[in-house]
């Protein structure tokens, strides 16, 4: 997306060098002369054009950007390494009626990619074997045992997605009992493991360019790839089927994409918003359950996904039965996706009980590191199932890339959440080669990795040298960029509408962050349990209703109560809803500064 021009963004924006919640504010600059160009070729506001010249957009990705389809972004399949040997093996196990077993992750992307394969093949009269492991007793990816429980079961030929990179010991066990597997990952793997074909853009030897997607893109480029050679082999016209239409499967795609924070550039944006609209329908029954049961109403958003769908999915893969987010996805019986959203929605409100006893403990460390550029929180007891929440918690609340890590005999099991900028898998990673942890891995937003009691002192003493190593990358990372300054007066339906074009936003593709200057607190109170409702006036009189999630009893909520009848700059997120028929707008505060700071 960005230009091969450096992005210029100027320091210290407004004089803020150390904001309520202590960081610098840079306001990103655009030369009005391409601003001018990019909204009359464009056929876009000045302001839209203002704030796509400020992210170094350049003019030959602003269609893609504002307009994507699967037409114009899906890559060729066969770029991605492996892809032809994997594609005719399982066409080889179709057409002998051999078989297949699917092995899957217990996340959203893992029960996703399942799902998508266990739909394609239950299309042509071949439902495979679907096996999700027990966080608890299995822990993540193939073991040994699992490969020879399914060779037991007649399985032939198995299928890992999102999973299987790093699963060795796992797969040199199913070569040794002649367990066929291929594996459909986007983990980082510097060695290949001993699979018959390994399909993943972040593997050594791939060339595709394609580090951006989760499993469900490389396992839907994968079906792609499948349903080419299958109709070239002529075998849905010798069965008289009808090769399945994946576009009906874009809402796993989707959701997928945003719940893994992969980067939403490229064809993920494509997936995003056609998941977004397939969705929409629900016409999947597990999703129209899902539905019911949270209360949620079409049309859909980014933040429908990762706040509303996507946790309920998860959460039998942290306090329930795993493999519930698979049936719940390829379930036709409204019955039965009825009774497991249920369970699903339980299983979510029992995570967010005990998500919020140990967010209270990691809170407490976290204060305490304050001129630290990392957080780790550990401790006895924690559950492993919410440590990845609450490290999300934790990186949102204090703009910090955090870990977190719940011991239980001696064993941990952390995860990781970063900020744009920082790598925190391929910091993991390396905590792992070099022998600092028993095991790890990830992308660069999020990581899992486990470690023994012993080892936490010398995890911590790595990840200090690391973020050290990374020097000036760190302070830049926890920088609050702005992208457009309004008045209170300017912070409008239209301007939301505006910037709604640039979304689905996520990981690579930030919300807009606006900034309203010198605008006074004519009140600030603490509602609900810790979220702060102000509302400020420009001076002109005009008048901005804000909301501050989860702020109380942090320093940008100390500030902001404290800055009551004072001028401040508030920077923030528009949203706008319709209340008793009315276009509201308000600003959902991310930082703010007194003026003058």
């Amino acid at each position: 997306m960005a230009s091969d021009a450096a992005i210029q963004i100027s320091q210290a924006a407004f004089g803020v060098s150390r904001s309520f919640s202590g960081r610098r504010w840079r306001l990103r600059q655009a030369d009005d002369t391409q601003v001018r160009t990019l909204s009359r070729d464009h056929g876009i506001s000045p302001l839209l054009a203002r704030v796509l010249a400020g992210r170094g957009t350049a003019a030959s990705d602003i269609r893609d950007l504002l307009n994507p389809t699967l037409k114009r972004l899906l890559p060729e399949p066969f770029l991605l390494a492996d892809m032809e040997r994997a594609a005719a093996r399982v066409q080889g196990a179709i057409e002998a009626d051999e078989k297949i077993a699917v092995f899957g992750d217990y996340d959203v992307d893992g029960s996703c990619s399942a799902a998508l394969v266990y739909e394609f093949l239950a299309a042509l009269g071949r439902p495979p074997r679907v096996y999700i492991p027990d966080r608890m007793t299995e822990g993540y990816g193939p073991s040994p045992r699992a490969m020879q429980i399914l060779k037991d079961e007649g399985a032939e030929l198995l299928v890992t997605v999102d999973c299987g990179a790093t699963a060795q010991a796992a797969l040199n066990t199913a070569r040794e009992i002649g367990l066929d597997v291929i594996v459909l990952d986007h983990h980082a793997a510097e060695a290949v493991p001993h699979a018959l074909a390994h399909v993943n853009p972040n593997r050594a030897g791939d060339s595709s360019g394609l580090h951006h997607l989760c499993a469900a893109g490389v396992t839907f480029l994968f079906l792609v790839a499948l349903n080419r050679s299958l109709r070239a082999g002529g075998w849905f016209e010798r069965n008289g089927l009808t090769p399945p239409d994946l576009m009906e499967s874009l809402d796993l795609v989707g959701l997928a994409t945003v719940c893994d924070v992969v980067p939403l550039v490229g064809v993920n944006r494509a997936f995003a918003r056609g998941g977004l609209a397939k969705l929409g329908d629900l016409k999947r029954k597990g999703f129209a359950a899902l539905a019911r049961v949270s209360e949620t109403k079409a049309p859909f958003t980014a933040h429908h996904l990762g706040f509303v769908f996507g946790p309920r999915i998860n959460a039998g893969g942290r306090v329930g039965k795993c493999s519930l987010g698979v049936e719940l996805l390829t379930s036709a019986d409204e019955g039965v996706c009825d009774d497991v959203a249920l369970l699903l929605d339980t299983h979510n409100r029992e995570r967010q009980a005990i998500e919020a006893i140990i967010l209270e403990d990691a809170i407490a460390m976290a204060v305490v590191q304050d001129n630290a550029p990392f957080l780790l929180a550990a401790k006895d007891g924690w559950h492993p199932g919410v440590v990845g929440i609450v490290a999300g918690r934790l990186k949102d609340r204090f703009a910090k890339p955090s870990f977190v890590v719940g011991f239980e005999g001696g064993l941990g099991r952390g995860s990781a959440r970063s900020v744009d900028g920082i790598d925190i898998g391929a910091i993991v990673r390396g905590a792992k080669e070099e022998g600092v942890i028993e095991s790890g891995g990830g992308h660069a937003m999020a990581a899992g990795f486990g470690l023994r009691g012993e080892q936490l002192e010398g995890f911590s003493r790595y990840l200090a040298m690391r973020f050290a190593d990374l020097g000036g990358a760190v302070a830049e990372a926890f920088d609050l960029e702005l992208d457009a300054l309004l008045s209170p007066s300017g912070a409008t339906a239209q301007f939301v509408s505006e910037m709604e074009r640039l979304g689905p936003f996520g990981a690579g593709n930030a919300e807009p962050v606006v900034v309203v200057p010198d605008a006074r607190v004519v009140f600030a109170d603490i509602v609900g349990k810790d979220h702060i409702r102000f509302r400020l006036a420009g001076g002109d009189g005009a008048r901005l209703d804000g909301i501050a999630f989860r702020k109380a009893g942090t320093a940008l909520g100390e500030g902001l109560l404290g800055a009551r009848g004072q001028p401040i700059h508030a920077a923030g997120r528009l949203r706008a809803d319709e209340w008793n028929g009315r276009i509201r707008v308000q600003l959902q505060m991310e930082d703010a500064a007194p003026a003058g700071a």
